[in-house]
């Protein structure tokens, strides 16, 4: 993706022929992927103009110069209609701005060519809702690709667009990134900014950030997305570390932890294993791996549900009581409605909890610099399973036990893709770090990339055409 940037600059390819590439892809796998739920060639093409121009007249058009990107639909990009999946929100006016996320994006040179499909509200790990209906997993078109940010990962995964942008509140890059066989961040909560006029949907939970196939490209995004907004509270300063250049060395620290557990969640039995070869892998690249079995006392889940589902209510408050209600994905009217009952004392019982998640952390952290885990308990499920994946043959509704602990702790966290099932289906390999510690998660996970070197693509669209 950065070659391609630097041609664009060069002027040795131009914007409008990269984004005329993403347009005729999307063109051909799109009608059965559905990633995208909306797309402006227009747009998109006098956007591309504009890159080429500014080369024309030997001005810089930005490190990422005529890349085109989708926009996760839970956030705003100039000229889309924001639905958040959802019908109540479908007869919303186009947007007037970019988000902070999508603006640094476009102002590093990218080209929105639409927006990407997400369950309702981004509240599920699969991504299906009554406004779009599903996105299929490009590696088999039976599965799902994750969510929320299912549809960015398959449009990257089918070769759509190399990025596209993400939102991350209980796992939604990593889970997705995970089933399509991307490598995916995290990055600690704040890095990113999602300020603007009205505050982030799901507080303290969610990180915002963009999506691609391999950590190069993902770095290379965030290296101009990441530093302080001051309309987002939790912003932090820049560091002063580069991003980019903190992958010219990529190694692992010399003591990691190895969880296969968290002490609380089974594992698929051949997930796991294709984890711990991973992990012997990491281990052969000279850090010592200590196993901890027990990171957590409990899933901390009940308490993250009450999180997001007030977060959910407040999105939702407005149309409750409208005709609108009745169009809502039935679930998590279900999940609304049950957070109404929440007291505020439940509420800062929950914030609490992800307070006593981090002390356990810090503790572990006393003695590795970094935490490594399963990222999925199973492979992606069957889309015909309703959302609920296999583990060690029984199904499971909950088979993402590992990602959201990590939401609550504001950790930065990657995954990387480690290998494929007996039936193709891609796994990955979770690391988390310290507070604030992205580099040397994003060290470590670059090392592990580069040591597996997992260079399979996904069969769509050959599969899908036969």
């Amino acid at each position: 993706m950065v070659g391609l940037a630097n041609q664009v600059r060069s002027g040795e390819v131009s914007a409008a022929s990269l984004v005329d590439h993403a347009l005729s892809r999307i063109a051909d796998s799109n009608p059965t992927i559905n990633a995208f739920v909306a797309v402006d060639e227009v747009r998109a093409r006098a956007a591309a103009d504009v890159v080429d121009a500014k080369v024309a007249k030997g001005l810089d058009p930005g490190p990422l110069a005529g890349i085109p990107i989708g926009v996760k639909d839970l956030e705003d990009a100039a000229g889309y209609v924001t639905t958040l999946g959802s019908r109540g929100f479908a007869d919303r006016p186009p947007a007037s701005h970019d988000s902070s996320l999508v603006n640094r994006l476009v102002t590093a040179g990218c080209v929105v060519v639409g927006k990407t499909n997400t369950p309702e509200l981004g509240w599920k790990p699969d991504t299906d809702n009554p406004l779009f209906g599903p996105t299929l997993n490009p590696w088999n078109s039976d599965y799902t690709p994750g969510g929320s940010s299912g549809g960015s990962a398959a449009a990257i995964a089918s070769g759509m667009v190399p990025l596209a942008t993400g939102s991350d509140g209980g796992g939604s890059i990593r889970i997705p990134s995970s089933c399509c066989g991307l490598s995916g961040m995290k990055a600690s909560l704040g890095r990113v900014p999602s300020g603007g006029a009205s505050a982030p949907d799901w507080q303290h939970l969610s990180t915002k950030g963009p999506m691609a196939r391999r950590l190069a490209d993902v770095v290379a995004a965030l290296d101009v997305v990441v530093g302080p907004d001051p309309s987002d509270l939790r912003s932090l300063p820049r560091p002063e570390a580069s991003w980019i250049a903190a992958l010219d060395d990529p190694k692992p620290p010399r003591r990691v932890a190895w969880s296969p557990t968290l002490g609380y969640a089974e594992v698929d039995a051949e997930v796991l294993a294709i984890c711990e070869r991973a992990v012997e892998v990491l281990g052969s690249l000279g850090t010592e791996v200590v196993q901890v079995d027990t990171v957590f006392d409990a899933d901390p889940v009940d308490d993250w549900l009450t999180l997001a589902g007030v977060y959910n209510l407040r999105t939702h408050a407005g149309i409750r009581d409208t005709p609108a209600w009745e169009q809502v994905d039935p679930v998590l009217a279900m999940v609304i409605d049950g957070a109404a009952s929440i007291s505020g004392l439940e509420m800062v019982r929950a914030e609490d909890a992800c307070h006593t998640l981090n002390l356990a952390l810090v503790e572990l952290f006393h003695d590795v610099r970094l935490l490594v885990t399963p990222t999925m308990a199973a492979a992606p499920p069957q889309r015909s399973l309703g959302g609920s994946g296999m583990i060690n043959g029984k199904t499971d509704l909950n088979w993402v036990k590992f990602t959201y602990p990590f939401n609550m702790t504001r950790s930065p966290a990657a995954t990387v893709c480690v290998g494929l099932t007996s039936l193709g289906l891609p796994v990955g390999l979770q690391l988390v770090g310290p507070q604030h510690a992205d580099l040397v998660v994003l060290r470590s996970a670059a090392a592990l990339e580069a040591a597996i070197d997992f260079d399979a693509v996904a069969p769509y669209p050959e599969s899908v055409a036969d």
